[in-house]
């Protein structure tokens, strides 16, 4: 992970603009998604949702085609603890 970095934004056309530093660099044409949140602005890759499909169906078809465990162990009840106020 990289360590948070201080910038300023600069002003391109009539929009405000935030220049990667090379640490942050991302192809360019890249797909992008920004979401802002209170002050929080979050900008991640934008899914091919046909390839995430594909992946996440070809990962159940991995799992299912694991073995059965020959036994489920049992587990011993768990008590909750007495927690008065909560």
């Amino acid at each position: 992970m990289n360590a948070p970095v201080h910038t300023r934004t600069i002003k391109s056309g009539n929009s405000v603009a935030v220049r990667l530093p090379k640490g942050f660099a991302i192809p360019a044409d890249s797909d992008v998604v920004m979401e802002k949140t209170g002050d929080v602005v979050t900008l991640r890759f934008s899914l091919d949702l046909a390839e995430e499909k594909r992946r996440v169906r070809e990962m159940l078809d991995a799992l299912q085609a694991l073995p059965k465990p020959p036994y489920i162990q049992k587990r011993e009840p768990f008590e909750f603890p007495d927690r008065p106020g909560l």
